[in-house]
C-alpha cells in the first residue's frame, strides 16, 4: 500500500490508534484515517485494542499465539479496497463486484478476497519475490 511503504510498525499502529481517538472525540479527520475508522467499525473487537494503550502497540500478534494481528487484518481490509479502487491488478474491480452480487455484503467479500491477498504476500515472502499479480488474479476470479 503505498501510504504505508515508509512506516515502520509502531508508527503505522499508532496511525490506527489516533484515527480512532480522533473518531471517539469527534475530531475532523484525514481522508485515510476515514478509511480506518470505516474498517475498525466493522471490527468492534478491534476498537478495543486501539483502546487498550501502549501494550496492545507493543505487543507481538503471532499464528502461535492463536490471534489474528488486528493491524494487519486492517491493513489488508485497506489494501483491498485500494486494490478496487485502482483496479490493480486489473480486473480486481470486476472480481469484487461480482462476489458482491454473489454474497451481498461487502465484509464477506473483502474477508474472502484477504484471503487471498495473504496467500499471495506468503507466496511473496516465502519465495522472496514480488507478488504474483497474475496468480493472485487468478486466485480471486475462483472465488467469484
Amino acid at each position: 500500500m503505498p501510504f504505508f511503504h515508509d512506516q515502520d510498525r509502531s508508527a503505522l499502529r499508532r496511525m490506527y490508534t489516533e484515527a480512532w481517538r480522533k473518531h471517539r472525540e469527534s475530531l475532523p479527520v484525514e481522508p485515510l484515517e476515514d478509511q480506518i475508522i470505516g474498517v475498525v467499525v466493522l471490527h468492534p473487537d478491534y476498537a478495543r485494542v486501539l483502546e487498550a494503550g501502549e501494550d496492545a502497540l507493543q505487543r507481538d500478534y503471532t499464528p502461535e499465539g492463536g490471534q489474528t494481528n488486528p493491524f494487519l487484518h486492517m491493513g489488508l481490509h485497506l489494501a483491498i479496497r485500494e486494490q478496487v479502487a485502482t483496479n490493480r491488478p486489473a480486473g480486481i474491480t470486476e472480481v469484487h463486484r461480482a462476489l458482491l452480487e454473489r454474497l451481498r455484503d461487502v465484509h464477506a467479500v473483502e474477508h474472502a478476497m484477504i484471503d487471498c491477498l495473504g496467500e499471495a504476500l506468503w507466496q511473496a515472502q516465502r519465495s522472496g519475490l514480488p507478488p504474483d499479480e497474475a496468480r493472485y488474479l487468478e486466485a480471486l476470479r475462483r472465488l467469484a
